[in-house]
């Protein structure tokens, strides 16, 4: 996700943002008022075009898409806002309704909750790469022992199999008499929580924009661009490449960041910023363990925050 580096947002960078194809734009632009002004080509100027009319048209059209867009990427957002959530409260619940039934087991009843912990901050990390399509064991090793890691390389949903092992050992904790029936459907329902969570953002990812979604907008905005030019040559002349690359840009910007929200879960750096948010996640819930070693928060590198 990039974030504000600056209060102003340079020129540079919004050009470079279009790139290729508004470049592209200035020499055709150039190459129409070359043609009319010195190779006298006056049938390349088509005046009569109702620009207006298409702009107007194409541009409901790039915006209904990019609002999709958006949608699709502030409800992964949301989702991820809920897994923080619930994350947290099931680090709360496990330190805090779990009681041993006699101090015997009191050193027992620490290690469980401090693997059910390292259990939840697993299965963040992994849903994360699961999502990106990478590989999670780089952060599951500090986390997890040999014997839970070798159980999971098999498994086609890592993060799924993690929560499995999370709610039979909570079941567990249940037969021992560590946590009542009351609290223990508490617990039960977050994971729950957390599976809708998981569900809503595989969902997304799966699914991509319809295919119409994504060719006609970029196709009717490249044919807008070409007219351009051609609409504008024989008023504006020698100008028309600065009436026409003003105008273009707008259009091919939007078109463009309605392309890098359709993913948010791409691993580019328009995407939701998992591993800040992940990370976020296991430095919340270790300090409910009381740990006091803890990973430093995700900074932007360049003015991206992933």
């Amino acid at each position: 996700m990039i974030v504000p580096r600056e209060q102003q947002v340079k020129l540079r960078m919004l050009l470079w943002y279009v790139g290729k194809p508004l470049l592209i734009l200035v020499v055709y632009d150039l190459s129409v008022v070359v043609a009319y002004k010195v190779l006298h080509w006056d049938w390349v100027a088509l005046p009569h075009i109702p620009l207006s009319l298409f702009g107007s048209a194409i541009g409901v059209i790039v915006a209904f898409r990019n609002q999709s867009s958006y949608a699709r990427w502030w409800e992964a957002r949301t989702l991820w806002g809920a897994l923080v959530n619930n994350s947290r409260s099931w680090a709360r619940q496990v330190t805090t309704v779990m009681m041993p039934l006699n101090d015997a087991e009191a050193g027992e009843l620490k290690t469980v909750q401090r693997r059910l912990v390292y259990y939840q901050i697993a299965y963040m990390h992994a849903l994360r790469q699961h999502l990106r399509g990478l590989e999670p064991w780089t952060e599951l090793v500090p986390l997890l022992s040999e014997q839970e890691l070798s159980r999971l390389r098999d498994e086609k949903n890592v993060p799924l199999a993690i929560q499995q092992q999370m709610g039979v050992l909570l079941r567990e904790c249940q037969l021992r008499g560590w946590i009542d029936m009351m609290h223990w459907r508490a617990l039960d329902a977050n994971l729950d929580d957390l599976v809708d969570a998981q569900g809503g953002s595989e969902r997304i990812k799966n699914t991509p924009m319809p295919k119409q979604y994504d060719y006609f907008p970029h196709l009717f905005v490249q044919i807008y661009c070409l007219l351009l030019p051609l609409a504008l040559v024989s008023d504006m002349g020698w100008y028309t490449p600065l009436g026409s690359t003003l105008v273009g840009f707008i259009f091919l910007a939007l078109d463009k960041i309605g392309r890098d929200l359709e993913d948010p879960f791409e691993n580019t750096i328009y995407d939701v910023p998992l591993t800040a948010i992940t990370t976020t996640i296991e430095i919340n819930l270790r300090q409910l363990l009381g740990e006091s070693v803890l990973r430093p928060a995700e900074k932007p590198v360049h003015g991206v925050l992933w």
